[in-house]
């Protein structure tokens, strides 16, 4: 950044909720299905379809209003009308100036704190491909795909307030947000499939002016790295027009990863969207005691999740991690059930990058740390059992839940699945024997007698040699921990 400015950011967050059907109807709200089959005449706008409200869609908003401090108010949708071939409608069912959260704010990991101006119910709507132009973009295409699955997806759109002065803290924002969402279980909040998308409202001033200049809008980054470049891009291109004599002018830009923005459109006022209320919903308003009951149900909150993991010995950035693959009630639970905090912290941080990983029953967790600590399995084979204990949790999920009359008690049988002592014999993962390992200690020290002499002379760190030796004879089964327990014995006779 040149000096003398000051960058000046304000998010909307766009996070599709986690309902099994559609914002206004029954259909399915699902990613990655076949183009087209998720649609019912409201999600197409046909003549005569009326919306009826997702009761879900509206205790997970609330839920989110709540974390992030805000007010929860009656409110009322309208027509939002633009025209989009991926919008069958042509408008989009919206909130506008009566939205359902309303004055919150966000604490940021580092210390500030993120104004909330709004948090609005909307429908998504559908996606458009288009075909033969660069980026999958319309200019040069000779044609377009629109697949209506997505439309009428319930969208809850996160406004903050232009609190934020750079990209790492835009960043941390939204990984921040990202945390609470996946922690209530109102998101899957995957940047990557669109089910979150962030805009950047963007501009600069001369520092300490606390003037808000023109901004501009990026469009739909899809990743915290496009979101930092974007954001450091724009504002020095704002900053290069000052000094040339010139200004920005108010618009919508896309982001491409060739490193630039590029101008889309002029932004748009309210006016031109002509909203009016929809005259198919009635206004929304949630009662004391249903705001109370959503309030009641909510889990423990990121913040709080991070507090608790440092006085189980994470630090900062460890903490950070497990908060943020949603792993903190797995790890909190194993060591509230006797874990060895340390272990089981390492284990998540290292070990758990895994699809299903948040799926892991905690007490299973626990028993397989107790097995390593105790000396039953080694590091390697903890870990193996632990890959396959994440395997099986997700292919539990994903089976077709047993008959209420079905004689087999498959609840015990699925346990018994995801023992980790089970896995464990199953995989012919056992301990070995104490002469067994010494013998092997022995053969390596013969092995290699001038790496020894290193050791004996104080080299601590020639150990290595002897453990690689007996977990290559071993094929990782041996347990590293015992074998420099035999070293040093036989380095002190």
């Amino acid at each position: 950044m040149t000096a003398g400015w000051e960058t000046v950011v304000g998010l909307e967050v766009h996070v599709e909720l986690a309902t099994d059907t559609k914002l206004f109807s029954a259909a399915p709200s699902r990613f990655g299905d076949e183009p087209n089959t998720n649609v019912t005449p409201v999600c197409l706008g046909l003549p005569g379809s009326l919306p009826v409200l997702n009761r879900r869609a509206v205790e997970l908003a609330m839920a989110v209003g709540l974390a992030l401090n805000c007010e929860i108010r009656p409110s009322v949708f309208h027509r939002k009308n633009y025209f989009y071939p991926d919008m069958p409608k042509d408008y989009q069912v919206s909130q506008y100036d009566q939205p359902i959260c309303s004055d919150g704010w966000l604490d940021v990991p580092g210390g500030s704190r993120v104004g909330i101006e709004r948090a609005h119910l909307e429908e998504d709507a559908g996606k458009t491909t288009h075909l033969g132009g660069a980026d999958g973009r319309i200019h040069g295409a000779v044609g377009a795909l629109v697949d209506y699955n997505r439309a009428g997806t319930p969208l809850l759109e996160i406004v903050s307030r232009p609190d934020i002065d750079s990209a790492a803290e835009a960043s941390a924002y939204v990984e921040e947000l990202r945390a609470i969402l996946l922690a209530l279980g109102a998101s899957d909040a995957r940047l990557e499939e669109g089910s979150m998308r962030v805009d950047a409202n963007i501009s600069v001033r001369p520092a300490g002016s606390g003037e808000l200049r023109t901004r501009c809008e990026v469009k739909n980054l899809n990743s915290l790295r496009s979101l930092r470049n974007a954001i450091d891009y724009e504002a020095q291109r704002h900053i290069e027009l000052y000094a040339a004599g010139d200004a920005p002018i108010q618009e919508t830009r896309h982001w491409s990863e060739d490193g630039r923005t590029h101008s889309l459109r002029s932004k748009e006022e309210a006016d031109d969207y002509r909203y009016f209320p929809e005259p198919d919903l009635v206004p929304l308003v949630p009662g004391d005691e249903w705001i109370a009951q959503v309030r009641a149900a909510m889990p423990e909150l990121p913040a709080s999740q991070r507090a608790r993991l440092h006085e189980c010995g994470a630090g900062a950035e460890d903490a950070q991690v497990i908060v943020g693959r949603g792993l903190a009630p797995v790890v909190l639970g194993a060591v509230a059930a006797g874990a060895d905090a340390r272990r089981t912290v390492t284990h998540a941080v290292q070990n758990l990058a895994l699809d299903g990983a948040e799926l892991l029953d905690p007490d299973g967790l626990a028993s397989l740390v107790h097995l390593e600590t105790s000396g039953q399995l080694t590091a390697t084979q903890a870990k193996t059992v632990l890959v396959e204990m994440c395997t099986r949790s997700v292919a539990a999920v994903h089976a077709a839940p047993a008959k209420a009359d079905d004689p087999s008690d498959s609840a015990s049988a699925a346990a018994r699945a995801l023992d980790p002592a089970a896995i464990a014999a199953e995989l012919g993962f056992e301990a070995m024997a104490d002469d067994e390992l010494e013998a092997l200690v022995d053969q390596a020290i013969a092995d290699n007698p001038e790496a020894w002499e290193k050791f004996r002379a104080g080299e601590a760190k020639v150990a290595g040699v002897f453990v690689g030796a007996v977990m290559k004879a071993t094929r990782g089964q041996a347990d590293g921990k015992a074998v420099n327990q035999y070293l040093a014995l036989r380095r002190d006779a």
